[in-house]
């Protein structure tokens, strides 16, 4: 247990101002030269002895008197000195002794310190205890905490958890040889009638407090949060649960719970089945027939082969055995694609895509595009991916033309080419209605009569011209930040694990490199204004 502080008290005498100086007990703290001197300061004593108080406080022992000035200093009553922290959460009262000698400073009274916390602007809070301890204890140079806010109780924002797989990123196991294990694709989040699909924890808003101002200090803000679903999901009465209501695939799309059943194709997709459209997955056991098409909100997975058909999927499109597309077939998802083989075919994923082998095939995806397995081949045709594209083998012995392109999303470069086309037409048909105004306008300015008719013309002209000013326009703006875009992009890998053979073009956002010579081992990375080759 720590003893008094080290204080000082005015002690006045017939031939001046002195100092009393009383050292700490044990454990209390020492005298500080700079709190005498503003309290020097506050009682308006600005001339004395600095040297003779420093010397005084350096030798003190147990008690001291330092002679500070040879002036009579008014009588000084026992003084309160009042500071609140920033946060205005506590305020803190410090005392200080009254002046002793020929005449006696008054001792402070509880309206005394009240009356001084009222003046600092103190309102709440007040500890009525502790300043009755002061009064029986009177310890000086101490802080005692008279009066503390009610600090606020800090709320928590509403959480809603997932009883389902959220993560669209997770891959398929790939066995020792780089194949994709069809058998163990838990990348489909299938739901039970009855599964508790999502539960709420709402907002707790909190509870404000009170700093000794008497000022409301405000909780932190919180984030409220709602559950958020779509059909054959049942809501709890209490609104904090949901549930599948059929059998069915949960997924979470821009924060809101789907599901949906899945439509189930016993056999091949073709002229005993027409063509397939559902609002939530497809399942089809057999094959998918040239010229038929298959069109799910959710994920497509077939069994057998995809001829020259077209598939389209909101989500993922899994082909357990491949596409033979006889450069007719098209594969179109908003998620990943898995393959065991892609043929002579159009492919586009809004995600990844995992597959053995590309054979003369245009293939985009946003995310990686992975090639392994056996063959690990590409060979003909464009393959371009946002992010990386890892193969085995690009190209052939035979110089087939390859093209491998990363660094910019796909979809991105699309757009910035169709654009280029849309303003060079654009343009075109804005300088035919220029030209046939002006050959009006000529008209008119040799004196030639006008006509109702011609002055419709007039009118339909200038507004089309109008009308192809702001499309071209909008289109150059748009234009203009997407070939910020493209010429920025400085990002993607492209792997070759075993050879790459002339005929192969590799492509790292604009930047190109061709294969003259076979290559093996080889990672190409962009770095500055070329392409840089690092073994692997």
């Amino acid at each position: 247990m720590s003893g008094r502080n080290a204080y000082f008290q005015l002690v006045l005498k017939d031939d001046g101002t002195y100092l009393k100086l009383i050292n700490a007990e044990p454990g209390g703290k020492p005298l500080s030269y700079d709190e005498i001197i503003n309290y020097l300061m506050d009682k308006r004593i600005y001339d004395f002895d600095k040297i003779a108080l420093g010397k005084g406080i350096a030798t003190l022992d147990k008690t001291a008197e330092v002679k500070l000035t040879s002036v009579v200093a008014l009588t000084q009553d026992e003084y309160v000195k009042v500071t609140v922290d920033e946060e205005a959460t506590y305020a803190l009262c410090r005392f200080y002794p009254p002046s002793t000698g020929i005449t006696e400073g008054k001792l402070l009274t509880k309206d005394d310190i009240m009356d001084a916390l009222v003046m600092t602007g103190i309102k709440y809070g007040v500890d009525e205890v502790r300043i009755a301890q002061f009064l029986k204890d009177r310890e000086y140079c101490t802080d005692y905490v008279m009066a503390k806010a009610t600090l606020p109780i800090q709320g928590r924002d509403a959480e809603i958890k997932y009883f389902f797989n959220t993560d669209l990123t997770m891959k398929p196991k790939t066995n020792e040889d780089g194949s994709v294990d069809f058998h163990k694709l838990d990348i489909i989040s299938h739901c039970r009638k009855g599964d508790l699909l999502a539960t709420l924890t709402p907002a707790d808003p909190g509870k404000p407090g009170i700093d000794v101002y008497g000022r409301v200090i405000k909780p932190n803000k919180v984030t409220n949060k709602v559950l958020r679903f779509g059909n054959k999901i049942r809501l709890s009465e209490d609104g904090l649960s949901i549930y599948s209501e059929v059998d069915g695939h949960v997924s979470l799309v821009d924060g809101r719970v789907f599901v949906s059943d899945t439509f189930e194709v016993s056999a091949d997709v073709d002229a005993s089945t027409g063509d397939i459209e559902y609002e939530g997955n497809v399942v089809v056991k057999g094959n998918v027939i040239t010229g038929f098409s298959v069109k799910a909100k959710g994920d497509i997975e077939v069994y057998g082969v995809v001829e020259g058909a077209y598939l389209e999927a909101g989500g993922q499109i899994i082909l357990r055995r491949g596409m033979q597309g006889m450069n007719k077939g098209i594969l179109k998802a908003g998620g990943n694609i898995i393959s065991k083989f892609i043929e002579n075919a159009e492919v586009i994923a809004g995600g990844y895509i995992n597959t053995d082998s590309i054979m003369h095939s245009k293939v985009s995806a946003k995310g990686d595009i992975v090639v392994s397995g056996k063959k690990g081949l590409i060979t003909g045709g464009v393959v371009r991916s946002g992010t990386m594209i890892s193969l085995k083998t690009a190209g052939s012995y035979m110089g087939t033309n390859t093209v491998l392109e990363v660094g910019i999303d796909p979809t991105v470069m699309d757009e910035f080419k169709e654009l280029e086309k849309m303003i060079v037409s654009l343009k075109a048909k804005r300088e035919r209605i220029n030209q046939a105004l002006a050959v009006v306008r000529k008209k008119l300015q040799s004196g030639a009569g006008i006509t109702y008719d011609k002055l419709d013309q007039i009118k339909k002209l200038t507004k089309a011209s109008i009308q192809f000013n702001a499309q071209i326009a909008e289109a150059t703006q748009r234009y203009d930040a997407l070939k910020f875009e493209v010429e920025g992009s400085a990002s993607g890998i492209i792997k070759i694990q075993d050879v790459a053979y002339p005929g192969t073009k590799i492509v790292i956002s604009n930047i190109v490199y061709y294969v003259r010579d076979i290559i093996h081992h080889t990672k190409f990375i962009r770095e500055r204004a070329d392409i840089k080759l690092i073994p692997l």
